[in-house]
């Protein structure tokens, strides 16, 4: 009897024993959507704060710094041995296609005219020729007269001058096409005209290598810059390039989507992440940065921060780290 009893508990128990791993088993299986959507939505939000980034300080990664004084302001920058240009997206500054004056040396003023002026009528809509961020607005009256200066995420920074009025202000965020002046003859000019100029980290482009005014159009879609006075344009508007490339874009999409609508049907817990998720402000560390300085650029508090992202306020902070403010 007492060894029937015996038998009968040890085969509880190992019966016991093998239902653990299963219910295990269950319970990862009911989480892998929810790990399965984190990742999704890590990947969308890290997403974000790039193409946010980009907005807010284009072509960081280039630039040492947003130098909003000077607009000659990177002439001891180390420049890059070679950067593709991408061309794409473009609007033409102006509608106006007659060229009065190239770049280049101008033997009549004695010195180097280091954009191009294109014909206009007073008050015509000066527009910005690539999205960016305007970086100077100001008037030199023995100069540019009214200029507006943008960067932009392809590397390139844009010069209009001349203008009768400026119709944006410094730290402005504009798209290709936004109107950013009107035509006109300030500063040291002989008539109405836009002066244009092109450059990268202070490097002077020829914009005619860039821009074809008397057919309103870019001169290819890429330009690769191989140092001064020196670069490679390829393409002229490929469809099969483009093609191609809007169906990586569009396939990447499409999986990113599929894989955040499969995580967040499956749970309540997936739903409420996402959500969270869309909430969630994230600061990427740059060199020199602290818990204070990125508090203060992030309207924010040192100990909202530290909560926030599970540290103390003697963290050592790594540059590209990732910290959540809200």
């Amino acid at each position: 009897m007492i060894i029937n009893i015996i038998k009968k508990t040890s085969a509880a128990l190992f019966l016991s024993a093998l239902a653990l791993p299963v219910a295990g088993q269950d319970l990862i299986a009911r989480q892998a959507p929810v790990d399965k959507k984190m990742r999704a939505v890590d990947s969308v939000a890290i997403q974000r704060l790039f193409e946010q980034e980009n907005i807010e300080n284009p072509a960081a990664e280039l630039y040492p710094d947003w130098e909003d004084r000077f607009i000659n302001a990177y002439g001891n920058v180390e420049l890059p041995q070679e950067l593709k240009i991408d061309l794409r997206h473009f609007c033409m500054p102006t509608t106006n296609r007659v060229v009065t004056s190239n770049y280049g040396y101008r033997r009549r003023f004695r010195r180097q005219h280091k954009g191009i002026d294109i014909n206009a009528n007073y008050g015509d809509t000066i527009r910005a020729a690539f999205d960016g961020k305007v970086r100077i607005v100001e008037f030199q009256r023995g100069g540019y007269g009214n200029v507006v200066v943008i960067r932009h995420a392809n590397g390139l920074e844009t010069v209009y001058g001349h203008h009768s009025r400026n119709l944006v202000k410094a730290g402005d965020v504009v798209k290709a096409g936004d109107a950013i002046g009107l035509a006109g003859r300030t500063g040291r000019s002989t008539g109405v005209h836009l002066h244009f100029e092109t450059r990268l980290l202070g490097e002077y482009i020829d914009p005619s290598k860039l821009f074809d005014f008397a057919n309103q159009d870019v001169t290819g879609d890429f330009y690769v810059f191989r140092g001064r006075g020196r670069g490679t344009l390829i393409g002229k508007h490929d469809p099969a390039v483009q093609a191609v490339e809007g169906t990586d874009v569009a396939e990447a999409t499409a999986a990113e989507e599929e894989d955040v609508t499969y995580a967040s049907t499956e749970t309540a817990q997936a739903q409420r992440a996402q959500r969270a998720a869309r909430n969630t402000r994230i600061h990427k560390v740059r060199k020199g940065e602290t818990l204070s300085s990125i508090a203060k650029k992030r309207h924010t508090t040192v100990a909202k921060l530290c909560r926030a992202n599970g540290i103390s306020t003697r963290t050592k902070l790594r540059v590209g780290q990732i910290l959540k403010y809200s």
